[in-house]
Formats: C-alpha cells, structure tokens, sequence
C-alpha cells in the first residue's frame, strides 16, 4: 500500500498540504520558485492536481542545533520556532506547550487524538526558572523553548501526532529533539549525570504540582516495601538514578520520601505528588505520570539523564508574574539540594 492510500485508510489528512496560489510573494514562502514550473512530481497514486497548484514542499531545514555551543548563546531552527539557549549546568528545562505563535501557513492540528489547549504562561516560567537558577548558582540551565501554539504544534508528542501529518514541521519536530539530544550530551559531557525537567501546566481540580515519572497511579500506590523489592522502577524517567544515586536511596525514598523533590517541595509549603503527605494520586484523581518527552530524553531506555515531567497547577505558581518568580525561586531551592544529594552535584 502506498503512502497516499496509507493516510487514507487512516483517515489522516494527506500529509501533501495543496494551496492553490498566484503571488510570488506566496511562492517563495513555500521556497517554490514560480506557477510556471508546475507541481513537484507525484507518483502515479496520487490524484493529478491542477496546473497551477503548489504542493508545500517537505521541510529541508537543518535536523538540529549546529553550534556554537558557548555559553548563553541562543539558537534556533531556520523559522524560528525552537529556541535552544545554551546553558553549563547539568540541568535541561523544555517548555513544549507554552508558545503563542500561530503562522497562517501552518493548519490547525485537527486529529482525533490531538490536544490543542496551551499551558498557560509555561514558557514565561520556564524562563524564569532558568534565570533563578543561574542567579543562585553561576550555572546556567541548558533551555529549549517551543514557540508555535500547541494548536499548530505539540512539542510533548511523537511525530504522527504532533504535526498532524503535516510535512512542512518535520523538520521542527527533529529540530526540537535534535537540541534537546544536544543540551543533555553536553550536559553529561561536563557533568557525567544530570536532570531533564519537561514543564507543563495543568488544570485539575486539586492544586498541587503533579511530578511524572512514567510510574501510574496504580504503581505509585503499592507500599513502599513493594517498590522497593519491585522492578517498577526500571521502567521509570528515573532509572539510572535509581541505580547510581549517592545516597542510597530507596524506589520510594526517591519518589515520596522527605528528600524526593515532592518531599522537598513539601517542606518549602508546595504541595506535589507524590510525596510524603500525597505518596501517590489516590483513584479517581487526574494525574499526569509523563508524557513523550519524558520517554526519549530520560534514562528509562539508557539515557546519560534523567527526567520528570513537571504538571504546574495555575493559582500561585504560574498565574503572575511574582508568583511564577516566587516559584522559580523555590524551586531552584529544591533542585540545589535535590542535585546535591541524589548527584553529588555543587555549583
């Protein structure tokens, strides 16, 4: 079966975006060179189009992030979509669901799966994560920002879904992986360990960060004993810690325990789960355990880093400025200590 027949049979939209234009100014942002050369050719399987029909052309841009890789140094795709700041600590924060672009040559994701809602104000705290954490440690977090609106693009998804087929962001889904792949070899490069922290934004009912570590509700519920003689953990963002942590931690000391970062968290007044006063969601209560990113870019298949997924509740920590500042603050806190303790980490 061919392609085209393929995303029929899926019901996908064609993954052959066809805009009917006659301007230049239209053409050459489809990087087409003129109406006079015709469509780009098609296999016989696919319909034959009208004469004067621009097929968007597949995205040819670079795969990822080519350098310099200094300090401070901001870098980004060929349309500017990811931005990839440079850091030197052993840290990496990506915020895939906080961008506000909407370019009009993009549709809007439409696919029975797809999620369009923002996180709201995700990409300001993210930033200003990274801004508390280099004030307080002379480090800076390696930060990688998705600017397009999660209605365009999901930057937390794998490829099929995230661009909703749509050809011309190929190059942005690689792009934005390729930069996160960078950020965490340069970071175990200088450090040899270090933490992936995918941030979102959530809106359930309890207000309380939600940490994902790929472990469900279900799993976060065994006692602590049954973690601990378990294997659960080895399917968790968080398996190589769990195996080289310098302090010895146990499965459930890691994730609910008073020096866990719920448990950190906790004693700086921020409710999460799981941690000591919240071990695990009970039933019937949302809970976001991890997501894509969390997947490819922690330590559950080898990864150098590990990774959590960060769940934000709105009220007080990402509605206002001060307070996504007062947050970004604590936690910075909590990670100091956290990347202490579990890796032996000092700026």
């Amino acid at each position: 079966m061919m392609m085209w027949d393929r995303c029929v049979a899926r019901g996908w939209r064609s993954r052959l975006r066809v805009a009917t234009v006659c301007c230049a100014g239209v053409l050459g942002s489809l990087g087409v060179a003129s109406c006079s050369t015709g469509a780009e050719l098609v296999t016989p399987d696919v319909p034959v189009l009208p004469a004067d029909t621009v097929i968007a052309p597949r995205d040819t841009t670079a795969r990822g992030p080519t350098g310099p890789f200094t300090l401070g140094a901001v870098l980004s795709d060929s349309r500017d979509w990811i931005e990839y700041t440079v850091g030197d600590a052993p840290l990496v924060i990506v915020a895939p669901h906080g961008g506000l672009l909407s370019p009009g040559e993009l549709p809007d994701r439409a696919c029975a799966e797809c999620v369009t809602i923002n996180d709201a104000n995700t990409q300001d705290l993210a930033r200003a994560i990274a801004d508390a954490f280099a004030a307080r440690t002379g480090r800076r977090p390696h930060l990688i920002v998705n600017r397009l609106h999660r209605r365009k693009f999901d930057a937390n998804r794998d490829r099929v879904e995230a661009t909703d087929g749509e050809m011309a962001l190929d190059g942005t889904w690689e792009w934005l992986h390729a930069a996160v792949d960078t950020a965490s070899a340069l970071a175990a490069r200088q450090w040899q360990r270090g933490l992936v922290i995918d941030l979102h934004g959530h809106g359930h009912a309890i207000a309380r960060l939600e940490l994902g570590y790929l472990l469900s509700a279900a799993q976060l519920r065994l006692s602590d004993s049954t973690l601990d003689v378990g294997r659960a953990i080895e399917g968790s963002s968080i398996a190589r810690l769990a195996r080289e942590s310098l302090s010895g931690s146990t499965t459930a000391a890691l994730l609910r325990g008073p020096t866990s970062l719920g448990g950190l968290l906790q004693t700086r007044g921020i409710a999460a789960v799981p941690s000591p006063a919240a071990p695990a969601p009970a039933t019937g209560d949302p809970y976001f355990n991890g997501g894509f990113n969390t997947q490819r870019h922690g330590s559950r298949n080898g990864g150098r880093l590990d990774a959590v997924q960060i769940e934000c509740h709105y009220s007080g920590v990402r509605d206002l400025p001060e307070n996504r500042r007062a947050f970004a603050d604590t936690l910075t806190s909590v990670l100091i200590e956290f990347m202490a303790r579990e890796y032996g980490w000092a700026p």
